[in-house]
């Protein structure tokens, strides 16, 4: 078994620093939109990121320089889809999906359930998230494209 050397380890702490930093500042580039909520898009981009760098990062058959072109290149592509997005909506809607609504006016609609893999005690949990206790007080539950579960209460009403 080959021992590492204090320069190796140098050296491979020095190629994953440079990697960290780099994909920061092409993140940092990229903008904010909706850091803390990952799609399908973002969710693909990360595991390409993760499996560009990996060999510039460690003792693999690549090398750092390798690992930041593939890196930067997957981020400018990142960068070109996410501006095709707002221009063309139809291109979002293409590759991301839409938002499906699964309660209306307290009425859960079963097969889009079963259809987008929820379960209806992963429903009743989002719906109690938000101070619900049954779907007859949803006035509307939407299953959103980035997985989560946004909820609408039907109003109170107003007491004079």
């Amino acid at each position: 078994m080959d021992h590492l050397t204090i320069f190796d380890l140098t050296v491979f702490s020095g190629k994953t620093v440079a990697v960290l930093l780099a994909l920061f500042i092409g993140f940092r580039l990229m903008g904010k939109r909706q850091v803390g909520q990952l799609n399908i898009f973002d969710l693909a981009m990360i595991m390409a990121l993760a499996n560009a760098v990996q060999n510039a990062m460690t003792s693999g058959s690549g090398d750092l320089r390798t690992g930041l072109i593939s890196s930067g290149t997957l981020l400018i592509t990142g960068w070109i889809i996410t501006r095709s997005f707002l221009r063309f909506s139809s291109a979002e809607r293409l590759l991301l999906g839409v938002p499906s609504v699964i309660i209306s006016n307290g009425k859960v609609f079963k097969r889009r359930l079963r259809r987008e893999g929820i379960t209806k005690s992963q429903l009743m949990a989002a719906i109690r998230q938000h101070g619900i206790q049954t779907c007859s007080q949803v006035k509307v539950a939407v299953l959103e494209v980035d997985g989560s579960i946004s909820i609408v209460p039907e109003s109170k009403g107003h007491r004079s």
